[in-house]
């Protein structure tokens, strides 16, 4: 398991999987958004590389969201729905 994904915030307790799944969740209440990584890293405080790793992580790993590459260009563009 890579440290990227087990460090927990100090303040809430919370790992950084969680938080971005927790994140995600919010962003997907009314039905489905899409992101880049590198437009949502200040809003979850990680960096680009670490919600890369993450949510291909997070795609096998939260039953109430699907997370699916949507498309690429300069960067790839994630869809996230609520289940």
């Amino acid at each position: 398991m890579s440290t990227t994904a087990s460090t927990t915030d100090p303040a809430t307790g919370a790992s950084k999987a969680d938080r971005l799944a927790a994140y995600l969740r919010e962003e997907a209440a009314d039905g489905e958004t899409y992101f880049k990584a590198k437009f949502i890293a200040d809003d979850v405080e990680l960096s680009p590389k670490e919600i890369g790793a993450l949510i291909v992580r997070l795609q096998d790993s939260v039953p109430d969201l699907e997370i699916e590459k949507w498309s690429y260009t300069g960067a790839t563009t994630w869809r996230v729905t609520r289940q």
